[in-house]
């Protein structure tokens, strides 16, 4: 049904006030209001903003936002946490801060799009930490979108972690980040020893961080450096690259898939884990997909573009790995597992 001009402006309010509801999220998310508040129990703006060590007349501003869009419920002076404001606690169970961070790494990107198209510039990986409060949250945002799922879908349905286990095996994971992958591995596998790579150093402060913090400082080793010029100390039982491959695929993914297998002890394990680009597009008019949309135009900036996992396949063929591909999320998410030959 077609909508008149004011049906169509009264829709286009409504889908624009949940983005500003997002973004007066993401300021208590990343300033930790709703984890103060939350310790706190109830307080006024004056005490929330002392105890979490900002500014009184910001936090008043925000609390009058954040009440406003009903993440704060009010008494007299005092505020608490209601039941949305509770869920955007990054620990809350099924923590809906992922939401706000993409809101706010969405815009920056899109600005950055808007800007670069007229020059076709590809400015690389870096775009991600121009914006200093966003790059200490993008770990924490896959690890809540993905953490779970990894655990309790992705790792009884590859038979490869187990069998890792077992050898006692060296796991790595090139682009890292905050090292949940590995510390989602350590946690269920008790013999997998783990090496995580990446290249930006406040991921790997934040993957060491955490894995001390769990007490998987002497089974997980973190790394800053480039994939490209990586040399590892000993053949690896498993190299899994995290939504990281569409990252380096454009320069040269010949040379990148043939480094896999030589890196790779004889019957050992690739797993590529990527958004499964559709062949068709008419499938991305589905609602699982129109994000995916987006991130591919944002992808541009970086210098990347998303995967049809056959075309992962394809490549792993070409270096004689024989590769299989399982899907997860509505086929959102392609899990791609290649296995080094055991007779070489």
């Amino acid at each position: 049904m077609t909508m008149t001009s004011d049906e169509l402006k009264v829709t286009f309010r409504q889908q624009a006030q949940g983005a500003l509801s997002l973004n007066v999220a993401y300021i208590g998310i990343v300033n930790r209001l709703f984890e103060t508040l939350h310790s706190l129990g109830k307080a006024s703006a004056a005490d929330l903003a002392a105890a979490a060590g900002m500014d009184a007349g910001y936090v008043t501003r925000w609390c009058d936002a954040a009440y406003a869009f009903g993440y704060l419920e009010a008494s007299g002076v005092s505020f608490r946490l209601s039941q949305t404001g509770e869920a955007m606690r990054p620990d809350a169970s099924g923590t809906l801060m992922p939401m706000a961070i993409q809101s706010v790494l969405s815009a920056h990107m899109a600005e950055r799009a808007a800007g670069l198209m007229r020059t076709g510039e590809r400015p690389g990986e870096q775009v991600l930490a121009e914006r200093e409060t966003v790059l200490p949250w993008f770990g924490p945002m896959l690890e809540a979108n993905f953490g779970a799922m990894f655990e309790t879908t992705v790792c009884p349905a590859i038979p490869a972690f187990a069998e890792v286990n077992t050898r006692g095996g060296l796991a790595v994971d090139l682009g890292c980040g905050n090292g949940w992958y590995l510390r989602a591995l350590a946690r269920r596998y008790a013999n997998v020893r783990g090496l995580g790579i990446d290249g930006f150093g406040e991921n790997i402060d934040q993957a060491r961080r955490l894995a001390d913090a769990q007490r998987f400082g002497s089974r997980l080793r973190f790394l800053q450096g480039d994939i490209h010029e990586l040399t590892l100390d000993e053949p690896a039982d498993l190299i899994a690259m995290n939504r990281a491959l569409h990252h380096v695929w454009e320069k040269d993914p010949a040379a990148l898939f043939a480094w896999l297998r030589s890196n790779l002890k004889a019957g050992g394990y690739a797993v590529i884990w990527e958004p499964a680009w559709p062949a068709k597009r008419e499938a991305l008019r589905e609602m699982p997909r129109r994000g995916m949309a987006f991130q591919n135009l944002t992808e541009h900036v970086q210098g990347n573009h998303f995967l049809r996992p056959d075309e992962i396949v394809e490549a792993f063929d070409r270096v004689d790995m024989p590769a299989r591909v399982h899907l997860f999320a509505q086929g959102t998410e392609a899990v791609i597992v290649a296995q080094r030959q055991m007779s070489e």
